[in-house]
């Protein structure tokens, strides 16, 4: 399949009318850990509203988030996934999806339509997905909202940001109000259910 035929044909994954909300983590947590119960918890609420959840399809945070929302049942549990040498095979909870040969594609799939992000810990890739939808809310092309779950994973790169970033002038002080970091699925749900 050619890099330009993904861009196209991931899209029969994503016919239904329902709003969206993209899920992104860490593939390496297992099912016990904190943070992937807290995605299977909150995507679970989200289904139960209607919304679709789409992941990365693999383990993880991933996983668990698709998991929350094939068990409610009431939306769609989308995984897009990619054909990696290690580390990622598609979770098994996912009602629809497309695997990916290549990272743009599948990237561009799992920002395209939704119009919320929860950022769950994460590593490189996490960090790479998060940093692209700030930018595409910065320079104004996407208007979500970002919810960066888990106060103490995401502190030191908090005070980064506030402390360097801004000391050095690389971003404005509205850059601060992208994004939301919080331990409150209750507020999470709220915010996302009023969009």
């Amino acid at each position: 399949m050619t890099f330009l035929s993904e861009f196209n044909q991931y899209k029969n994954a994503l016919k239904f009318a329902n709003k969206s909300v993209t899920f992104f983590g860490s593939a390496r947590f297992d099912d016990e850990n904190l943070y992937c119960k807290a995605a299977k918890n909150l995507a679970y609420r989200l289904s139960e509203n209607g919304f679709a959840v789409i992941t990365g399809g693999g383990d993880g945070i991933m996983r668990a988030a698709n998991e929350g929302a094939f068990e409610s049942g009431k939306s769609h549990s989308v995984a897009f996934n990619i054909r990696l040498p290690f580390e990622q095979n598609t979770n098994p909870f996912a009602t629809s999806g497309f695997l990916f040969s290549s990272f743009t594609p599948r990237k561009f799939a799992l920002i395209d339509s939704s119009v919320a992000f929860v950022v769950f810990p994460g590593g490189f890739g996490t960090l790479d997905e998060l940093f692209e939808i700030l930018v595409l809310v910065q320079t104004g092309i996407k208007n979500v909202k970002i919810f960066l779950y888990g106060t103490k994973f995401w502190a030191g790169l908090d005070e980064f940001i506030k402390t360097t970033l801004m000391s050095e002038n690389t971003i404005s002080k509205g850059d601060l109000e992208l994004y939301k970091i919080t331990d409150d699925l209750d507020f999470i749900e709220r915010e996302i259910l009023n969009i």
